[in-house]
């Protein structure tokens, strides 16, 4: 009788239990900033996220970390490697599943040139609509071709349009992956409507911290233009890049 008991106190303990929030959450960094700088909603983030793997800054605040993000090929990726390659810039591009399929050359020159390759899903999928299963589905078919294709094995994440909750933030964890959010961008992924490469250059500029992890698109004509602009302007600010 008391062992059954005990195993209804357990039981019971369980259900007490607050379940993993099930609900889509689109990120973003906010306009607030405390007092070095860093957005109030990526510390946040970071706080309540930061033990599933989850990541809106680094704890490194002498550097800056570029990314960016590969959905399509919009004939910029090349310019953008060259500056990176001139200023001797690593930078983390995420791939989606198609761009890899479709651009083969440029994927290899990313890692002969010695940058980090990131999954951002095969379908690029929002995480939170699929189950279990496809999530890994969705993250570990790109995760086996690259390894396949390109003798690459990624490490990182970024989900979709920035939508996770927090059972695909335990999935992605259990998979062997982190999962890199963003603490620095612009909207710079409208190409028919690209931001004033003056204005984004003091935005981008501005917006420096330590930490940081700048979120780019290399389909944007001017990120392509000012990108070695950015570069030396967060230099100048002390950051290595």
């Amino acid at each position: 009788m008391k062992k059954r008991l005990s195993m209804i106190a357990v039981l019971a303990s369980l259900l007490l239990l607050p379940p993993l929030r099930a609900e889509a959450i689109g990120y973003g960094q906010g306009k607030e900033c405390d007092a070095q700088n860093r957005p109030a909603g990526a510390v946040s983030f970071q706080d309540e996220f930061g033990q599933y793997g989850a990541y809106a800054l680094t704890p490194d605040n002498n550097r800056i970390i570029l990314t960016f993000d590969q959905g399509y090929e919009n004939g910029y990726t090349a310019g953008i490697l060259d500056t990176l390659r001139e200023k001797n810039v690593s930078a983390i591009f995420f791939l989606t599943g198609d761009y890899a399929k479709r651009e083969p050359e440029l994927v290899r020159r990313m890692i002969r040139e010695g940058h980090m390759l990131g999954n951002h899903g095969m379908k690029h999928a929002a995480l939170p609509e699929l189950d279990d299963a496809a999530i890994e589905e969705e993250i570990m078919s790109l995760h086996k071709y690259m390894q396949t294709n390109f003798g690459y094995e990624m490490q990182y994440f970024r989900p979709p349009c920035g939508e996770y909750d927090v059972r695909a933030l335990a999935k992605i964890q259990s998979l062997g992956y982190r999962t890199i959010f963003w603490s620095a961008a612009h909207v710079d992924w409208k190409t028919d409507a690209q931001p004033d490469p003056v204005q984004a250059l003091e935005q981008l500029s501005e917006s420096a911290h330590g930490g940081a992890i700048y979120l780019l698109h290399s389909v944007s004509s001017t990120n392509a233009q000012i990108l070695g602009d950015l570069i030396d302007e967060l230099r100048k600010k002390g950051y290595t890049v």
